[in-house]
């Protein structure tokens, strides 16, 4: 009967997240592919400004993904930070709509990204109503969900421009509705229990993890100082001959094919192991990598996306499932938060550097550099131990 009551309050909590998550990213997903094109050409950023703006505002808020993880642990709470992230995601984008210039949009960036306070504490929830046999699973079908609310804001996106020709202030407005909806949903439909009391470390200490964990860490934060915003590859494709109107349909390919492996890959991790599926999405990036330095061909470029899906849909879904089965139970949130934390300290240097190097050398060096990276961490992977036991 326990077994029965644990299994349908994990079905409730998953069909609230999975609702949650399409709404935040439909509305995310409309904005996301004329990002880089209104930043640059309505507000006059270059590349750098570009980089630096991706890059920074992931750094500038990673630490509070940390401080959530921790605190979720802490004050054995989780609904409140996941609910609250997706609203600030709605709040920022009302905030874009007002900005008139790229500096006026810096703190709306931030409000943004400070959204990913949710991170943790969600992962965490999820990763404890899950057993090792279906943990990618439910890793995967958040994921899926993800890319699905991003399908159907691309599609909104590209309708509203190109059939209704909607300025992109309005398109911001629009945008904000999902997420603030997504939000009252969790706040309606999460039922919490209050978390054991637990004993936990001062700060946010290393030596608090075991060796496996760390090394973890070290291959993400490798990877993550070569993997720059996805703003590079759309103006990639752009500048080799993509039309500003079209450059949304590239990054609907990659949505819709990370959306239909996400869960598969998921699946697939809980029967052949997380470091596989890993090692599917870092060789999947290389080969991102190779086409966009090798080809000035537009056509080529719809295979470059179509693998870039492939590697998020691999890499999303089972690195935070890896993680969290590293992690201590009791630290689960905390650990998760440092993930984050750290990954989101790379975006800043990984992201502006790209810029610099796309401005001063060539648009394919920052591919060249973020190739010897992965191949660094994909050799750290291979040391890593999984964890098949149930914690």
């Amino acid at each position: 009967m326990r077994q029965d009551t644990k299994k349908q309050e994990a079905k409730r909590t998953m069909r609230a997240f999975s609702l949650a998550t399409f709404l935040n990213d439909m509305g995310a997903e409309m904005i996301l592919p004329i990002w880089p094109v209104f930043l640059t050409t309505i507000l006059g950023a270059n590349m750098t400004v570009l980089g630096l703006i991706d890059g920074l505002s992931d750094a500038l808020v990673s630490i509070s993904q940390a401080i959530s993880g921790y605190a979720s642990d802490r004050l054995k709470k989780r609904k409140i930070f996941i609910w609250t992230g997706y609203l600030f995601g709605g709040l920022s984008r009302i905030g874009y709509a007002f900005s008139t210039t790229w500096q006026a949009i810096i703190p709306f960036r931030i409000l943004d990204r400070a959204g990913k306070i949710r991170g943790a504490p969600r992962d965490a929830m999820i990763a404890d109503l899950s057993t090792h046999k279906n943990r990618g699973k439910h890793f995967g079908i958040l994921r899926f969900m993800d890319n699905a609310g991003g399908l159907a804001g691309i599609t909104i996106s590209i309708i509203f421009l190109s059939v209704f020709q909607i300025n992109y202030q309005l398109l911001f407005l629009i945008a904000s509705i999902p997420s603030i909806i997504g939000a009252a949903a969790l706040i309606i439909l999460i039922k919490e229990k209050k978390l054991n009391k637990i004993k936990l470390y001062k700060g946010l200490e290393l030596k608090s993890l075991d060796a496996n964990f760390r090394l973890f860490l070290l291959l993400s934060t490798i990877f993550a100082l070569g993997t720059f915003s996805y703003s590079f590859l759309l103006l990639f494709a752009k500048q080799i001959g993509w039309d500003n109107s079209l450059v949304p349909l590239l990054y609907f390919i990659y949505t819709l094919i990370a959306m239909v492996f996400s869960y598969y890959f998921g699946k697939l991790s809980d029967k052949i192991g997380r470091k596989k599926v890993l090692y599917i999405s870092f060789i999947a990036w290389i080969l991102v990598c190779v086409l966009f330095i090798a080809t000035n061909n537009p056509i080529a470029v719809i295979g470059c996306f179509f693998l870039y899906g492939i590697h998020k849909a691999g890499f999303d879904t089972v690195q935070k499932t890896f993680a969290s089965e590293l992690a201590p139970k009791k630290f689960r949130a905390s650990s998760l938060g440092t993930l984050q934390m750290i990954i989101g300290l790379c975006a800043f240097p990984a992201s502006f550097a790209a810029g610099i190097l796309w401005d001063t050398i060539s648009p394919q060096t920052p591919f060249f550099i973020s190739i010897i990276l992965s191949i660094a961490a994909l050799i750290l992977l291979k040391r890593v131990k999984e964890n098949t036991k149930d914690n």
